[in-house]
């Protein structure tokens, strides 16, 4: 293992390891969906109750970090590319699987869910556009993350020349002489608050059919500009390393009030007020202590990140029919709930890696349908030779 530095040229491992992390939490936090309380597209015949409070925690940074990511992980990626290539290689690995995915992927999760009203998936497929999910049958359900990237990268091309320009680097300077002062980070949140705030008012629930999601939508669009911007400085993630026990104490704290606040107030409308701002506090302080603990303890590299990272990807796009396939077969079967948990576990998980180790890795036109690179002779020798 080696440790790397912040320049743009060298890979931060740091950020392969915890974009893997967190698809993986993803793909717990599904499994979690199919047996919580919640609504899904399919259900287990029992319901863990206590499984909701975590997943309500979980879901109030699990994503936004990943936003934060994924903008981290697009500035080394763009280096010194155009803006005409960088756009053509956004289309190529987020719309292209996008479209694809919405075709064979997630009418699969749609068929299941409403199995009882066709023959056959081929049935369904002749229903495909009859309505909009969930009245209807058309949707894009867990690619709306893939979505939502792409919209972001045609948002900020015309301005990436203007971010990689002196001026802007000079601007950008004087902000960093703050953010890295002890808690500076937390200058961020005023934009996060008043971008909620302010949309919050006219689009209040999170949907992902961005037609009315505008408030998550520039509320992740922060997130992942944070993350092009500022967690990209050296001297941002040097100060922030330093200081991640301050934001972990943040998060802590944050966390106890959040689960206090249905005791300690009474009001309603004070009560919905304050898990919102909690909320975010929480969500931003969360991501911002993961970065810093991930670079103090996982930047360094093995054989096991490139082979993740590659795959990391599709497994995200096939997790959720996976699970939901998994789930409907044995959902009526009888055995304890902690059992039928590890089982769907250990099937779904291993579906995917099969589908993706002998199906997608080795074939290039699959490759490109997920999102990944061409395989090359030079490639499979750099994977099993790191």
């Amino acid at each position: 293992m080696k440790p790397t530095n912040s320049s743009k040229t060298n890979r931060q491992y740091y950020i392969d390891w915890l974009r893997i992390i967190l698809i993986f939490s993803v793909f717990l936090y599904h499994i979690g969906m199919y047996f919580n309380s919640w609504g899904w597209h399919v259900k287990s015949n029992e319901t863990v109750t206590w499984l909701n409070k975590l997943m309500w925690f979980l879901h109030l940074w699990r994503m936004p970090l990943l936003f934060l990511v994924s903008g981290v992980g697009t500035y080394y990626a763009l280096g010194h590319r155009t803006v005409k290539t960088y756009l053509k290689e956004r289309f190529t690995r987020l719309l292209l699987p996008f479209v694809i995915g919405v075709f064979t992927l997630v009418p699969v999760q749609v068929y299941l869910e409403k199995i009882d009203s066709y023959s056959s998936l081929g049935h369904f497929y002749l229903s495909m556009f009859n309505g909009v999910y969930p009245e209807g049958n058309f949707s894009w359900h867990h690619l709306w993350f893939i979505l939502y990237l792409f919209l972001i990268s045609l948002l900020i091309s015309p301005f990436l020349n203007y971010l990689r320009s002196n001026e802007f680097v000079a601007i950008k300077n004087r902000f960093i002489k703050v953010l890295s002062k002890p808690m500076g980070l937390n200058i961020i949140l005023i934009f996060l608050v008043l971008s909620r705030a302010i949309l919050g008012e006219y689009f209040p629930e999170e949907t992902h059919a961005l037609y009315d999601d505008w408030a998550y939508f520039v509320y992740y669009i922060l997130f992942f500009l944070s993350g092009f911007m500022f967690f990209t400085d050296s001297t941002i993630i040097k100060a922030l390393t330093q200081q991640r026990r301050l934001y972990l104490a943040e998060t802590i704290l944050a966390t106890v009030f959040l689960f206090s606040i249905s005791t300690w107030f009474r009001d309603e409308a004070l009560k919905d007020f304050l898990y919102g701002l909690t909320g975010i506090i929480i969500g931003w302080s969360c991501s911002i202590t993961a970065v810093g603990y991930s670079k103090r303890y996982l930047n360094s590299d093995n054989t096991w990140r490139s082979i993740f990272n590659e795959g990391i990807y599709p497994f995200y796009l096939l997790h959720q029919p996976v699970i939901l396939l998994f789930g409907y077969l044995i959902k009526t079967v009888n055995m304890p709930v902690i059992i039928k948990m590890i089982v769907l576990v250990v099937l779904s998980f291993t579906a995917i890696t099969l589908l993706y180790w002998y199906i997608i890795r080795p074939i290039n036109f699959i490759r490109v349908a997920f999102g990944m690179k061409r395989k090359t002779k030079k490639r499979l020798e750099h994977i099993f030779t790191t």
